[in-house]
């Protein structure tokens, strides 16, 4: 019989936890949550940097619709340098739904990150062209995951073009990793948790539309207003003039609540809703979730209660 040091022992085990699918991320550096444009270009081509493009178009069609498609042509027009395009719209999203945006699996997600070349060592900054949700939708679906190095570029690909900073056409060349994922599944809110949320003084439910969508002026979905007893936060009132987000002493005083106390986002279809949860996260809120759903799945129901003042 073999008689292996303890410290061997330890070492094997250490090796199957963190090759199994599910175990968890290795611990590394934080990463800060919100990253500059020097700071980027001076990174650019670090080893164990991921950087993607999360642009998604939102155009108006012949009915007055809003229709969201994916930007991938113009991603491959120009892009920064190394990015790989992230696909809200496709293999981020659960395709078999009749609604946009939908959570996938977690097992299509971990294969869908791995595959953009994001491993449990990787630093990953994500940015978007022409609206900051669009990253911040895929950093709460990371959190979600479990995994924590990965930060927004302030000002996205408007500031990094503004100063002049070159872009490419050239593929990204990132290998395909594997991605563990250790789920926290509290960060997600269902209908089921808002519906019981509405009368309970314990959740704030927060709408993350524009003020003329909140108050029913006008409507994107199958009913008007809000959801019942939530309070207004546009995600585009966290933005200054240029795009970037505001000093964090103008977002404590607009986001002013407890911090410890259960907050769900929610907007069309989790998308400025992220970026709301995102920035409470910054803020030190710790039990806030983001509901996926939003009015594209709640306004369905007629039981749901919407108000419209």
């Amino acid at each position: 019989m073999f008689h292996y040091p303890l410290l061997v022992l330890l070492l094997l085990a250490n090796t199957c936890i963190q090759n199994s699918t599910y175990a968890g991320n290795t611990p590394q550096e934080p990463m800060d949550l919100i990253v500059s444009t020097e700071w980027l270009n001076e990174h650019l081509g670090d080893p164990d940097l991921v950087v993607l493009d999360t642009t998604v178009l939102v155009q108006q069609d012949e009915n007055g619709k809003f229709r969201s498609s994916s930007a991938r042509s113009d991603y491959e027009s120009g892009h920064i340098p190394t990015a790989a395009y992230a696909d809200l719209l496709g293999e981020l999203s659960d395709k078999s739904s009749s609604m946009e945006f939908v959570m996938p699996s977690p097992e299509q997600f971990r294969l869908t990150i791995g595959k953009l070349g994001i491993g449990n060592d990787s630093r990953v900054v994500l940015y978007s062209a022409n609206y900051p949700a669009w990253a911040a939708r895929l950093w709460w679906m990371l959190r979600w995951a479990g995994f924590d190095r990965v930060a927004l570029l302030d000002g996205g690909l408007q500031a990094w073009v503004a100063e002049g900073r070159p872009l490419s056409v050239e593929p990204p060349t990132y290998p395909e990793r594997e991605f563990t994922m250790s789920l926290r599944p509290n960060v997600i809110a269902d209908q089921e948790e808002v519906l019981a949320a509405i009368n309970n003084d314990e959740v704030s439910i927060i709408d993350a539309m524009n003020d003329a969508h909140y108050h029913g002026q006008f409507t994107m979905y199958d009913r008007p207003g809000h959801i019942t007893s939530a309070t207004s936060m546009p995600s585009t009132n966290l933005l200054d003039e240029s795009g970037n987000f505001r000093s964090l002493d103008e977002l404590e005083m607009m986001l002013d609540g407890d911090h410890g106390q259960r907050a769900i986002t929610y907007c069309g279809a989790g998308v400025a809703a992220s970026s709301v949860a995102f920035t409470m996260y910054r803020l030190g809120y710790t039990n806030v979730a983001v509901y996926m759903g939003s009015l594209q799945e709640w306004t369905k129901n007629p039981e749901n209660p919407m108000s419209a003042p």
